[in-house]
């Protein structure tokens, strides 16, 4: 499915990459996906890359900037919710405990764009669109397909998504855990897993990008090729699929998905 021009409030729309190293990591990702790139040049030496799937932009990049390269910060990928009115929504998070953290401001004609921070401390952007929807293709191989919050306070953050964005919620058992669907006109959008005494204390709460691919397994082995490394292996998951948990070599963490519903295109 491709020439997505519009998405409802509370759908993903855009995945971005903020990274330590911009060449090596567009290397990587056009190795991985094979994504074709456009370098669009926004200041001296420095490049925002539209990603791209049959010319169709898919997801983007850019230089971490200096000082925060200084600072330590990691490499790490941002996920995009799209709204109707970003200043009514800027108000709304700080009503339900979240913190502005920039924003909101215009992007150019592309849009308006909000960074937040929830009440667990996981971050997020919204993005009302003007000229850019965002992705151009859902539901295929190689682009974000599915998002997913880990936290260690979920019933907080269901009351502040589902408040925020119009999102209605399920609990679905899965394995030993209460899985949370968020739901938009009761289609599933994200999900929401608690990060329980088995994950590592210094683990943030995080929403993880999950992109779809045709075999998981061939994926994380080209990923080890290209220099990133495996967080958990090719893991399947009754009903849903086979994925596995992977960095990137500047050491941003994302996931890959081989989905075992029919929905997704075998367009490449």
């Amino acid at each position: 499915m491709s020439n997505i021009n519009k998405y409802q409030q509370g759908q993903f729309c855009w995945a971005e990459l903020c990274t330590s190293h911009w060449a090596k990591a567009k290397t990587f990702y056009t190795g991985v996906f094979q994504w074709g790139h456009d370098d669009q040049p926004i200041a001296e030496d420095a490049y925002y890359t539209m990603f791209n799937k049959q010319g169709d932009n898919i997801a983007a990049m850019y230089q971490m900037p200096k000082e925060q390269l200084a600072q330590g910060a990691a490499s790490h990928w941002l996920a995009y919710i799209a709204v109707d009115d970003i200043d009514a929504c800027a108000q709304k998070v700080k009503a339900l405990g979240g913190q502005l953290i920039v924003g909101p401001h215009q992007v150019m004609n592309a849009g308006k764009m909000l960074l937040l921070q929830d009440p667990s401390g996981s971050v997020v952007a919204l993005w009302q669109a003007i000229e850019h929807p965002g992705c151009k293709r859902q539901n295929e191989f190689n682009v974000p397909y599915w998002h997913e919050l880990a936290t260690r306070n979920t019933v907080s953050c269901r009351d502040f998504y589902c408040q925020l964005l119009g999102w209605q919620y399920e609990i679905k058992p899965m394995e030993g855990i209460d899985y949370t669907l968020f739901l938009l006109a009761g289609k599933p959008v994200a999900g929401m897993i608690e990060m329980d005494e088995q994950w590592p204390e210094d683990t943030p709460p995080h929403w993880m990008v999950y992109f779809a691919v045709l075999h998981c397994d061939s994926t994380t082995e080209q990923v080890k090729q290209l220099g990133g490394e495996v967080c958990v292996v090719p893991t399947d998951i009754p009903d849903v699929g086979r994925f596995s948990v992977l960095t990137d070599p500047q050491g941003a963490v994302f996931s890959i998905l081989e989905s075992a519903f029919d929905d997704v295109s075998c367009d490449q």
